[in-house]
Protein backbone atom coordinates (compact mmCIF):
# COMPACT_ATOMS: atom_id res chain seq x y z
CA UNK A 1 0.00 0.00 0.00
CA UNK A 2 1.40 3.45 -0.91
CA UNK A 3 -0.08 6.43 0.94
CA UNK A 4 1.09 10.18 0.30
CA UNK A 5 0.56 13.35 1.43
CA UNK A 6 -2.10 14.49 4.05
CA UNK A 7 -4.12 17.50 3.39
CA UNK A 8 -7.39 18.69 4.30
CA UNK A 9 -10.09 18.52 2.33
CA UNK A 10 -14.24 19.72 2.47
CA UNK A 11 -16.13 15.89 2.42
CA UNK A 12 -19.49 15.79 0.59
CA UNK A 13 -21.09 12.45 1.34
CA UNK A 14 -24.02 11.22 -1.08
CA UNK A 15 -26.08 8.40 -0.31
CA UNK A 16 -25.10 5.00 -1.46
CA UNK A 17 -23.21 6.87 -4.45
CA UNK A 18 -18.93 6.05 -4.96
CA UNK A 19 -17.40 7.77 -7.17
CA UNK A 20 -14.20 6.37 -9.00
CA UNK A 21 -11.29 8.00 -10.92
CA UNK A 22 -11.66 9.27 -14.12
CA UNK A 23 -15.40 9.30 -13.90
CA UNK A 24 -17.53 12.15 -14.26
CA UNK A 25 -19.92 13.02 -11.79
CA UNK A 26 -22.48 15.51 -12.24
CA UNK A 27 -24.11 17.30 -8.99
CA UNK A 28 -27.16 19.79 -8.01
CA UNK A 29 -25.81 21.91 -5.25
CA UNK A 30 -28.62 23.22 -3.34
CA UNK A 31 -28.06 22.58 0.83
CA UNK A 32 -26.79 25.28 2.28
CA UNK A 33 -23.67 24.04 3.79
CA UNK A 34 -22.78 22.75 0.04
CA UNK A 35 -23.38 26.11 -0.83
CA UNK A 36 -20.63 27.28 0.88
CA UNK A 37 -18.29 24.64 0.35
CA UNK A 38 -18.54 25.46 -3.45
CA UNK A 39 -18.04 28.66 -3.08
CA UNK A 40 -14.62 27.83 -1.07
CA UNK A 41 -12.99 25.16 -2.77
CA UNK A 42 -13.56 27.74 -6.24
CA UNK A 43 -11.48 29.75 -4.85
CA UNK A 44 -8.68 27.52 -4.11
CA UNK A 45 -8.17 24.41 -6.36
CA UNK A 46 -11.76 23.29 -7.14
CA UNK A 47 -11.63 19.91 -5.19
CA UNK A 48 -13.72 17.96 -2.70
CA UNK A 49 -13.72 14.56 -1.27
CA UNK A 50 -17.23 12.36 -2.22
CA UNK A 51 -17.54 9.96 0.02
CA UNK A 52 -20.51 7.05 0.50
CA UNK A 53 -23.02 7.73 3.08
CA UNK A 54 -24.59 4.16 4.10
CA UNK A 55 -28.45 5.51 5.27
CA UNK A 56 -29.23 2.08 6.50
CA UNK A 57 -25.49 2.16 8.72
CA UNK A 58 -25.94 5.83 9.20
CA UNK A 59 -21.93 5.89 8.65
CA UNK A 60 -19.73 7.62 6.41
CA UNK A 61 -17.21 5.52 4.30
CA UNK A 62 -13.48 5.44 5.34
CA UNK A 63 -11.95 5.66 1.42
CA UNK A 64 -13.55 8.11 -0.80
CA UNK A 65 -12.49 9.64 -4.13
CA UNK A 66 -11.17 13.39 -4.86
CA UNK A 67 -13.55 14.91 -7.33
CA UNK A 68 -12.42 18.12 -9.43
CA UNK A 69 -15.07 21.08 -10.03
CA UNK A 70 -14.83 20.93 -14.07
CA UNK A 71 -17.79 23.15 -14.86
CA UNK A 72 -19.96 24.95 -12.54
CA UNK A 73 -23.48 27.53 -13.12
CA UNK A 74 -25.21 28.95 -10.30
CA UNK A 75 -28.43 30.00 -10.67
CA UNK A 76 -29.68 33.44 -9.04
CA UNK A 77 -31.91 31.53 -6.48
CA UNK A 78 -27.81 30.49 -5.36
CA UNK A 79 -28.32 26.63 -6.22
CA UNK A 80 -25.75 25.48 -8.66
CA UNK A 81 -25.22 22.65 -11.00
CA UNK A 82 -21.51 21.14 -11.54
CA UNK A 83 -19.70 18.83 -13.27
CA UNK A 84 -16.96 16.95 -11.80
CA UNK A 85 -14.34 14.34 -12.52
CA UNK A 86 -12.72 11.82 -9.88
CA UNK A 87 -9.40 12.15 -9.11
CA UNK A 88 -7.17 10.36 -6.46
CA UNK A 89 -8.71 8.09 -4.09
CA UNK A 90 -8.33 8.83 -0.20
CA UNK A 91 -8.68 7.40 2.81
CA UNK A 92 -10.55 9.92 5.95
CA UNK A 93 -8.01 10.28 9.05
CA UNK A 94 -9.87 12.44 10.59
CA UNK A 95 -12.80 14.50 10.70
CA UNK A 96 -11.73 17.96 11.74
CA UNK A 97 -14.67 20.48 11.67
CA UNK A 98 -18.60 19.66 10.88
CA UNK A 99 -19.77 23.32 10.13
CA UNK A 100 -20.19 25.36 8.20
CA UNK A 101 -19.48 21.78 5.98
CA UNK A 102 -17.67 18.96 6.89
CA UNK A 103 -13.83 19.03 6.48
CA UNK A 104 -11.18 15.80 7.15
CA UNK A 105 -7.37 15.57 6.98
CA UNK A 106 -7.08 13.00 4.47
CA UNK A 107 -4.49 10.72 3.39
CA UNK A 108 -3.97 9.67 -0.51
CA UNK A 109 -4.11 6.19 -1.58
CA UNK A 110 -2.75 4.41 -4.56
CA UNK A 111 -2.92 0.59 -6.02
CA UNK A 112 0.30 -1.28 -4.85
CA UNK A 113 3.07 -2.09 -7.57
CA UNK A 114 2.43 -5.06 -9.74
CA UNK A 115 5.72 -7.13 -10.54
CA UNK A 116 3.93 -9.16 -13.08
CA UNK A 117 2.75 -6.86 -15.66
CA UNK A 118 2.57 -9.66 -18.65
CA UNK A 119 -0.30 -11.60 -15.56
CA UNK A 120 -2.02 -8.85 -15.30
CA UNK A 121 -2.04 -7.36 -18.68
CA UNK A 122 -3.81 -11.36 -19.68
CA UNK A 123 -6.16 -10.67 -16.76
CA UNK A 124 -7.18 -7.60 -17.83
CA UNK A 125 -7.50 -8.99 -21.37
CA UNK A 126 -9.68 -11.76 -20.06
CA UNK A 127 -11.47 -8.95 -18.14
CA UNK A 128 -12.34 -7.09 -21.60
CA UNK A 129 -13.89 -10.60 -23.26
CA UNK A 130 -15.95 -11.13 -20.37
CA UNK A 131 -17.16 -7.30 -20.08
CA UNK A 132 -17.55 -7.96 -24.27
CA UNK A 133 -19.47 -11.19 -24.33
CA UNK A 134 -22.08 -9.55 -21.39
CA UNK A 135 -22.67 -6.47 -23.80
CA UNK A 136 -23.58 -8.91 -26.69
CA UNK A 137 -25.41 -11.22 -24.66
CA UNK A 138 -27.62 -8.23 -23.27
CA UNK A 139 -28.28 -6.96 -26.85
CA UNK A 140 -29.52 -10.52 -27.87
CA UNK A 141 -31.74 -10.76 -24.87
CA UNK A 142 -33.14 -6.88 -25.10
CA UNK A 143 -33.36 -7.31 -29.31
CA UNK A 144 -30.95 -4.34 -28.55
CA UNK A 145 -28.27 -2.76 -30.39
CA UNK A 146 -25.42 -2.98 -27.51
CA UNK A 147 -21.43 -2.37 -27.69
CA UNK A 148 -19.27 -0.94 -25.38
CA UNK A 149 -17.61 2.84 -25.45
CA UNK A 150 -14.74 3.66 -27.50
CA UNK A 151 -12.76 5.26 -25.78
CA UNK A 152 -12.99 2.02 -22.99
CA UNK A 153 -9.45 2.87 -20.66
CA UNK A 154 -7.14 0.29 -21.73
CA UNK A 155 -4.43 0.10 -18.69
CA UNK A 156 -5.32 -2.21 -16.28
CA UNK A 157 -5.96 0.01 -13.36
CA UNK A 158 -7.87 2.44 -15.10
CA UNK A 159 -9.83 -0.47 -16.51
CA UNK A 160 -10.73 -2.19 -13.20
CA UNK A 161 -12.00 1.41 -12.44
CA UNK A 162 -14.07 2.03 -15.45
CA UNK A 163 -16.08 -1.45 -14.93
CA UNK A 164 -16.76 -0.72 -11.00
CA UNK A 165 -18.31 2.64 -11.65
CA UNK A 166 -20.52 0.88 -14.43
CA UNK A 167 -21.85 -1.76 -11.94
CA UNK A 168 -25.54 -2.43 -12.80
CA UNK A 169 -28.40 -2.42 -9.82
CA UNK A 170 -28.06 -1.49 -6.21
CA UNK A 171 -24.45 -2.21 -5.63
CA UNK A 172 -23.35 0.24 -3.65
CA UNK A 173 -21.54 -2.30 -1.03
CA UNK A 174 -19.84 -3.96 -3.79
CA UNK A 175 -18.06 -0.83 -5.40
CA UNK A 176 -17.25 0.55 -2.13
CA UNK A 177 -15.39 -2.57 -1.38
CA UNK A 178 -13.46 -2.47 -5.02
CA UNK A 179 -12.95 1.64 -4.59
CA UNK A 180 -11.05 0.45 -1.05
CA UNK A 181 -9.11 -2.20 -2.90
CA UNK A 182 -5.05 -1.37 -3.38
CA UNK A 183 -4.35 -4.09 -5.57
CA UNK A 184 -5.30 -4.27 -9.25
CA UNK A 185 -5.08 -7.71 -9.85
CA UNK A 186 -7.15 -8.44 -6.69
CA UNK A 187 -9.89 -5.63 -8.02
CA UNK A 188 -10.23 -7.51 -11.93
CA UNK A 189 -10.01 -10.53 -10.42
CA UNK A 190 -13.06 -9.87 -8.20
CA UNK A 191 -14.77 -8.22 -11.60
CA UNK A 192 -13.98 -10.75 -13.77
CA UNK A 193 -15.53 -13.37 -11.48
CA UNK A 194 -19.15 -10.86 -11.89
CA UNK A 195 -18.82 -10.40 -15.28
CA UNK A 196 -18.37 -14.22 -16.01
CA UNK A 197 -21.37 -15.69 -13.85
CA UNK A 198 -23.36 -13.04 -15.63
CA UNK A 199 -22.09 -13.82 -19.00
CA UNK A 200 -23.08 -17.60 -17.48
CA UNK A 201 -26.64 -16.38 -16.95
CA UNK A 202 -27.39 -14.42 -19.71
CA UNK A 203 -25.90 -16.92 -22.15
CA UNK A 204 -28.31 -19.38 -20.73
CA UNK A 205 -30.86 -17.48 -20.63
CA UNK A 206 -30.24 -16.79 -24.61
CA UNK A 207 -29.97 -20.23 -25.62
CA UNK A 208 -33.49 -20.89 -23.75
CA UNK A 209 -34.79 -18.09 -25.75
CA UNK A 210 -33.76 -19.16 -29.01
CA UNK A 211 -34.92 -22.30 -28.44
CA UNK A 212 -38.41 -21.23 -27.30
CA UNK A 213 -38.78 -18.37 -29.37
CA UNK A 214 -42.58 -17.71 -27.64
CA UNK A 215 -42.18 -18.35 -23.89
CA UNK A 216 -41.53 -14.73 -23.21
CA UNK A 217 -44.59 -13.74 -25.40
CA UNK A 218 -46.65 -16.41 -23.84
CA UNK A 219 -45.84 -15.47 -20.15
CA UNK A 220 -46.40 -11.75 -21.10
Amino acid sequence: MSELAVRELPLFLLPDVVLFPQEMLPLHIFESRYRIMLQSVLEKDSRFGVVRWDPSAKSMAAVGCCAEILKHQTSTDGRSNIVTIGQQRFRVLEVIREAPYLTAMVSWIEDAQIDDQKQLQMLSDSVMKALSDVVTLTGKLTDSESALPDDLPDLPRELSFWIASHLGGPVADEQQHLLEMLDTTQRLQREYDMLDQTRRQLAARTALKETFPNVDQANN
